[in-house]
């Protein structure tokens, strides 16, 4: 089953530091949650492409920073067979789980994770939920799944605008080494969507592309490379 330990394994991009929008607030909830220093529970709520599972991946790799055993699990990937997969993750300090909306509607896996919140509470492990809504419109069967997760702690996230897309480009283009010029920014901006995974990606493959030619990232490379 998909389970994780990310404090070796989340991409250098994903940390709370490198995380372009948040109110600090709300990456000292985040930070605070993964080192073991606070006992509020987190569910971490917006759309597709917002940066939840960068939060996520951000928060494990702090907790292993801290010296904590942390696990991250796509709950897409467990439907059907949640209970197994959260079985595997017992004995973690900090478990983030991904997609509640995965599971919502599947009344045995919400039975599992209804069970599996209990046996965290019990045992002091801390739990970061993420979904696209909040619990009260996630269609979940369980009245008292809805009622626990409606007792954790909300972070609230919202698409970027064209300025924290600009930053979040050049920040990950520095950390690849390279320059991202106003005029290739611009040209970028008019043309990319506003998902952050997908502008990650994005970033990997100019970098592979411009390896390979020797070629800074200039307005004609990208219109090379990515047409139009």
């Amino acid at each position: 089953m998909p389970q994780l330990p990310l404090a070796l394994k989340a991409p250098p991009d994903q940390r709370l530091e490198t995380f372009v929008g948040a109110p600090p607030a709300v990456l000292a909830q985040l930070r605070g949650l993964a080192r073991g220093d606070s006992d509020d529970w987190l569910l971490v709520c917006g759309p597709a492409g917002t940066g939840k599972t960068h939060l996520l991946l951000a928060s494990c790799a702090e907790a292993g920073e801290a010296g904590r055993r942390a696990a991250y699990l796509p709950l897409a990937a467990a439907a059907g067979r949640l209970a197994e997969a959260l079985d595997a993750l017992e004995g973690h300090e900090l478990v983030v789980l991904d997609g509640l909306d995965a599971i919502a509607g599947r009344r045995d896996d919400e039975v599992a994770l209804f069970h599996a919140h209990n046996r965290a509470r019990a045992a002091g492990t801390r739990i970061i939920y993420a979904s696209r809504v909040n619990p009260e419109t996630l269609g979940l069967q369980l009245p008292d799944l809805r009622s626990r997760l409606s007792q954790c702690a909300r972070v609230a996230l919202q698409p970027l605008d064209d300025d924290g897309r600009g930053e979040v480009l050049r920040q990950r283009a520095r950390r690849r080494g390279w320059e991202l010029e106003a005029p290739a920014l611009d040209w970028l901006l008019r043309r990319v969507g506003r998902d952050l995974g997908g502008l990650t990606a994005l970033l990997d493959r100019l970098d592979r592309a411009s390896l390979a030619a020797q070629r800074r990232i200039t307005v004609p490379f990208l219109r090379q490379v990515l047409g139009g």
